[in-house]
């Protein structure tokens, strides 16, 4: 993605945009996950970055997660809670990498991986097929400069994993969800220092070697 032109990689985001609506209009599909492996060192089966999208009956896990808080805090505020989430962070700018018109490139405070991040739309909404002409190709904007930003930062092609979380295909409306893509990259100090999760961290709780703030100071002074 960070060798592509934003025009590019819409034709990609219209790609997934289909898919999710094809795959999700099938009565047995309950849930599209689209995602991208990037990297050796991410025990990719195949060298080359690649995009996948998986589609099943049943909710994964880490959606699933996000489907149960945000439904949650709709119920208490009326409101999608990443939505209100991003409202706090772009009013403090210490953990926001970039924005364009329409999308906020950011280091969460609960990332788990050194340089995770996420990419979410400014205006709330469940899922791309919410997504205007213009929100499509400011996705693709998006995603190019985190790209570009993660290639930066060591010199190095940057591996990740990187997905959408989004509402299930279930039918329902889902006012709760905002959907996002969250970047998972495994290398910590150097393009040769990978981040391993070991002892405490596989069997109690993940420690971050740096701070999202760091991260994100890190990231930034690369440029987009």
């Amino acid at each position: 993605m960070a060798g592509m032109s934003t025009p590019e990689i819409r034709k990609v985001v219209d790609a997934w945009v289909r898919e999710y609506q094809n795959l999700g209009a099938l009565d047995f599909i309950n849930y599209v996950q689209i995602f991208e492996n990037k990297g050796a060192i991410m025990g990719c089966s195949n060298p080359h970055p690649h995009g996948q999208i998986w589609a099943q009956a049943s909710i994964p896990d880490e959606p699933l997660k996000k489907q149960k808080a945000q439904w949650k805090y709709w119920k208490k505020h009326g409101t999608p809670l990443l939505g209100d989430y991003l409202t706090e962070e772009r009013a403090k700018k210490e953990r926001i990498l970039f924005e364009n018109q329409e999308f906020v490139a950011l280091v969460p405070f609960w990332a788990v991986w050194p340089f995770e991040a996420m990419i979410a739309p400014k205006r709330a909404m469940p899922r791309i097929t919410d997504l205007s002409d213009s929100e499509k190709t400011g996705l693709a904007d998006a995603y190019r400069r985190l790209a570009f930003m993660y290639d930066g930062l060591f010199q190095t092609a940057f591996p990740y994993s990187a997905g959408i979380h989004q509402a299930p295909t279930d039918g329902k409306p889902h006012p709760e969800w905002h959907f996002h893509l969250v970047f998972y990259p495994p290398l910590l100090r150097s393009a040769s220092i990978k981040k391993f999760m070991v002892g405490y961290e596989m069997l109690a709780n993940p420690q971050r070697d740096i701070t999202p703030e760091r991260a994100a100071e890190m990231l930034r002074a690369v440029g987009n």
